[in-house]
């Protein structure tokens, strides 16, 4: 069983996989958010490659957010709002790229792995993609990844979904909002027509296709300066004696 955390790019003709992995559930320290957002980064250089799939290893948790240890050890605004900062360029990394991206949601996801998806240009989901936004029962909300769940299932369904936080959405739900494009009983079927998606999406026009992945994003260019004021937000919260109680409470359980 692998026990390193890795961020890694493959390639099959115009199509680059980026695949993350952490032992905890694939959770997000801040130095492998820094990898992740360097390997999106590097690929818009890449003119061979037209389309991304950004998925996780193993079988279980798509990705369970960001790091408790490392949240734990935040001790002063500017480490907080850097910690933050991290699921910010990510997103922004995304939003920004010059491919489409499309996301592998294989299991369980909460918190900021919830903003990976919403920050793919398309999803494939299995049914045990349940979702969850647990910020607000350890103190703090989420409030960097909101501007790209919002702009998927709307602010509606974000409230239903953030204020109960201490509940999981279903797959089902998060396809009925518009979270998940497409929704698969298992792996196997889900990892068949992601490619055969994925294939037919890089035979087209790249032109077009970047095109259209600026028409998808228009009205978010001032997500650079929103989400690093979110993050700020964040790292203030995570400071409190409510947040340090409830986050040694989580990780002991």
């Amino acid at each position: 069983m692998e026990t390193t955390s890795y961020v890694t790019t493959t390639f099959k003709n115009s199509i680059a996989v980026v695949e993350f992995f952490h032992p905890a559930s694939n959770s997000f320290p801040s130095s492998q958010l820094a990898e992740l957002t360097n390997a999106i980064n590097a690929l818009n250089s890449n003119n061979d490659i037209r389309v991304i799939v950004l998925k996780s290893a193993g079988e279980k948790a798509f990705c369970a957010g960001a790091s408790f240890d490392e949240l734990l050890q935040v001790s002063n605004l500017e480490q907080g709002g850097q910690f933050f900062s991290g699921f910010a360029n990510v997103i922004n990394a995304m939003r920004k790229s010059n491919k489409i991206i499309i996301g592998r949601i294989q299991g369980k996801t909460v918190g900021g792995g919830v903003g990976l998806a919403a920050a793919c240009d398309y999803t494939f989901a299995t049914k045990n993609a349940s979702i969850k936004l647990s910020e607000l029962a350890i103190g703090i909300g989420p409030f960097v990844i909101e501007p790209a769940v919002s702009r998927k299932i709307g602010k509606p369904a974000l409230a239903e979904m953030t204020l109960d936080a201490e509940n999981w959405k279903s797959a089902n739900w998060a396809f009925d909002n518009k979270l998940f494009t497409q929704l698969f009983d298992d792996a196997t079927q889900m990892d068949e027509a992601l490619e055969k998606f994925a294939t037919r999406l890089s035979t087209y026009n790249p032109e077009a296709l970047y095109e259209m992945k600026k028409v998808l994003w228009e009205g978010t260019e001032n997500w650079d300066t929103l989400l690093k004021e979110r993050a700020a937000i964040s790292g203030k919260l995570v400071l409190s004696d409510f947040t340090v109680n409830a986050l040694n409470a989580f990780k002991g359980k």
